[in-house]
């Protein structure tokens, strides 16, 4: 057996593993039918699927060539998690709008050779587009701006 590609093959196993977990998981949740879905209906299937994108991935990985495995980056990791860190526990006191163009903002220098204006114009419009879509369509229950 000649792993051909071992990021796919990495990959692969990693859903193997989370599709097993989740597997073992929910096997106390009753299963139910698709008529009479119980609790546990909708999570073993997706967990289920996951396993099944692995199994496919993984034998994919066996047949056609791919990248190697690259070394972890740490950088996008730090960053990524820092601004979604941030955006948690800023929303309450600045607002949707203020959090969220921090958010991209912060999570934009995951990467070098950031292009502020480029990043400014997506924080814009996404923050917009919080705004729109989860205060206004949804009604969720959070602020909009500083003090409101």
């Amino acid at each position: 057996m000649v792993i051909k590609s071992p990021q796919d093959f990495g990959a692969g196993i990693l859903f193997i593993l989370f599709g097993a977990i989740g597997l073992f998981v929910g096997s106390d949740l009753t299963f139910g039918s698709a008529r009479n879905m119980g609790p546990g209906y909708f999570p073993m299937i997706i967990c289920g699927l996951i396993a099944l994108i692995g199994v496919i991935v993984t034998v994919k990985s066996l047949a056609i060539e791919g990248p190697a495995i690259e070394r972890i980056q740490f950088r996008p990791i730090i960053f990524i998690l820092l601004a979604i860190a941030a955006f948690g526990l800023l929303i309450a006191q600045i607002g949707a709008v203020i959090s969220s163009i921090l958010l991209i903002m912060f999570a934009a220098y995951a990467r070098r050779g950031v292009n502020l204006v480029e990043t400014v114009i997506f924080a814009v419009t996404t923050a917009a587009l919080v705004v729109i879509i989860f205060v206004y369509g949804l009604g969720q229950p959070m602020p909009v701006w500083w003090g409101r």
